[in-house]
């Protein structure tokens, strides 16, 4: 007999059903449940690496960037990162129930403001495995069930680790259908699951541009947006030097193809002849693409013929790759302008020993993560000490930021009363 695969609608009336019963479950039984995927992923790491490879070779035959790759790879020690995470998330404080605030009335009513689940979480991702755990792990901590669809070209790796999330947190008390993989990859999939209202309250595309238009053009169901980082750093007139050269090289260089990297280097037209040779030359060693306007090229040294010119296109493009647009300005001002109006509101830092510009810069950049002398690899919900993160929203509503546990909840009234009747 032929069989069926279940449709979207399925699998989010399903996850519907299960995010009920969920939100009810007591903290132990959840925590358990994560526990429980924790030691599935250790105990299954062969199966999960022979899915990963498959994905690779086939990301390979299909051209995909280095850095790009490098987000799709998998290894034993990344995932026994993603288990570590997982247990993290698990020692987490429980949000769900937690009083954000109560007050009682003058006629004796007790209103209390109660965290609660939001139901049904979608995530929309790109080629990023440990996602599917990261983000399977945040639902059922915060109460939540989750429909996860990930990119094509880590099919193989998000569909083992789907199943062995899904098992283990069924065998723990969690109801089935909680924690649920779309695979076939469709773009009629994706404007399905967007269009579910009633079954699916809020999705999220972690991705860059093209997925947020794609889902801006179908959407019916609320969006929160994890997109594109196209970030900078500013190194000011008063920066160190040494502590500049080596953030701008980590936050380029640790891992390029994540939305945290730095696209964009500015320096004070004050630090520029000290810093600009010594840094470019240091970023082209590393295997760095330059592209510089005209007075980085005039201050670069020997460098300076060498590199191309920066187009206005540089400035707005995250590069998810081993190039960097560089440019002097005349003040932490035109620095923080320069960010408004090229950056995509995620992560921006200044290297600097005044306060005051620190202040200018904290206060004036508009990104949801702002750093003072620290690299902007630091956005990321287990940096933060939050266990992982669904992504870093670079909207305001309802959450700014990387979304944890809590940012997956909303919140109810609750209002204790002793026969009270409205006069």
């Amino acid at each position: 007999m032929a069989t069926t695969s279940p449709t979207v609608t399925d699998i989010c009336l399903a996850a519907k059903a299960a995010s009920r019963s969920l939100a009810q479950l007591d903290s132990g039984v959840r925590d358990a449940a994560l526990l429980a995927i924790a030691d599935g992923l250790e105990a299954r790491v062969d199966e999960i690496l022979d899915a990963n490879t498959r994905d690779i070779e086939a990301g390979r035959e299909a051209g995909i960037p280095g850095p790009l790759l490098d987000r799709l790879a998998l290894n034993p020690e990344r995932v026994k990162g993603m288990a570590d995470g997982v247990r993290e998330i698990a020692a987490l404080r429980d949000p769900v129930g937690e009083v954000i605030e109560g007050w009682r009335l003058p006629n004796g009513l007790d209103v209390s403001k109660v965290r609660v689940p939001l139901g049904v979480v979608a995530i929309v991702y790109e080629a990023r495995p440990n996602v599917t755990i990261d983000c399977a792990a945040l639902a059922i901590k915060s109460g939540n069930a989750i429909v996860l669809r990930g990119s094509s070209s880590a099919a193989n790796s998000n569909a083992v680790l789907g199943a062995i999330a899904s098992q283990a947190a069924a065998e723990a008390g969690v109801p089935e259908g909680a924690i649920a993989v779309l695979s076939s990859g469709e773009r009629e999939e994706l404007a399905e699951l967007a269009t579910r209202e009633g079954l699916v309250d809020l999705i999220i595309p972690r991705g860059g541009e093209g997925l947020k238009h794609a889902l801006k053009a179908v959407a019916t169901v609320p969006v929160m947006y994890a997109a594109s980082g196209n970030c900078h750093v500013y190194v000011d007139a008063t920066a160190d030097l040494d502590d500049a050269e080596k953030i701008i090289l980590n936050a380029k260089l640790q891992r390029p193809g994540t939305c945290n990297a730095a696209e964009t280097l500015l320096v004070h037209r004050d630090a520029a002849p000290a810093f600009l040779p010594r840094a470019l030359k240091a970023l082209r060693e590393a295997g760095v693409e330059l592209r510089a306007d005209a007075r980085t090229r005039t201050l670069a040294g020997d460098l300076g013929p060498t590199l191309a010119d920066a187009t206005d296109e540089d400035w707005d493009t995250e590069f998810h790759a081993l190039i960097l647009a560089v440019g002097v300005v005349d003040s932490v001002e035109a620095a923080i302008e320069h960010i408004n109006r090229h950056g995509s509101g995620h992560s921006d830092a200044i290297l600097t020993n005044d306060t005051q510009a620190a202040r200018a810069f904290t206060r004036g950049v508009d990104s949801a993560c702002v750093y003072v002398n620290a690299s902007t690899r630091f956005t990321d919900g287990g940096q933060y000490g939050m266990g992982a993160e669904m992504g870093n929203s670079t909207q305001k509503l309802h959450a700014r930021g990387p979304i944890g546990v809590r940012e997956l909840c909303t919140y109810k009234y609750v209002v204790e009363g002793s026969g009270q009747a409205r006069p």
